[in-house]
């Protein structure tokens, strides 16, 4: 689900066993564009991180939940 904005007030409004995200520019880094992930685990923990690509987002997720199962 791509939304303008992942987040209301500062927290995050992804859903439980759901992923959420949005593409920004920074500036910083002469346009390049980035996107912005969360995605919530059915245990409610909230798992964030910015990357390149949607892709690089969800190995990194993928990563959390290995690490999460050992």
């Amino acid at each position: 689900m791509n939304t303008n904005s992942i987040n209301n007030k500062g927290c995050s409004v992804c859903e439980q066993g759901k992923e959420n995200y949005t593409t920004f520019i920074a500036g910083a880094f002469k346009g390049t564009e980035y996107y912005q992930y969360d995605y919530r685990h059915t245990n409610g923990e909230l798992f964030s991180t910015v990357a390149k690509s949607l892709e690089e987002c969800r190995k990194h997720r993928d990563e959390w939940l290995s690490n999460k199962q050992k």
